[in-house]
């Protein structure tokens, strides 16, 4: 992960623009690019410092408490595909994407998969043998 500029050199580079000098000839002088030495000035003007904001840090899942046991009883009651369950999750006011919805599903273990009930595709050898054919064609 990238790292931020540390807080000295923000500190001289905001300094630098507060007594005049132009953004651009700061940003060469200390060999930051020029919308850095923009961002940091306005941060200072709108906070007091220069400082980084905070980077990274971890972010709650969406379908959570009850949103999830809802999910649960939902997927046990009757077939379900993704993108119907995104939008019956909109639905009830959980605004979510289809990958958020496929991890869960993936997860939680809940994921459908065909059977040989449904018979629509399968491989060859799944279907019954053809029978000989009495009379080739072209023989009489």
């Amino acid at each position: 992960m990238v790292k931020p500029y540390s807080l000295d050199l923000r500190e001289r580079v905001v300094a630098r623009v507060q007594a005049g000098e132009s953004v651009r000839s700061v940003a060469q002088t200390f060999d930051v690019a020029v919308s850095s030495v923009v961002k940091w000035s306005q941060r200072y003007r709108a906070t007091g410092s220069a400082a980084p904001a905070k980077m990274g840090g971890y972010v709650p899942g969406k379908l959570i408490g009850e949103t999830r046991l809802w999910l649960l009883e939902r997927a046990a009651a009757r077939d379900f595909t993704l993108r119907g369950l995104v939008v019956e999750l909109a639905e009830r006011g959980v605004q979510v994407d289809y990958k958020t919805v496929w991890k869960f599903v993936h997860v939680e273990g809940l994921s459908f998969k065909k059977n040989a009930a449904g018979g629509r595709t399968g491989s060859p050898g799944r279907r019954p043998k053809a029978g000989a054919l009495e009379n080739p064609p072209g023989e009489t």
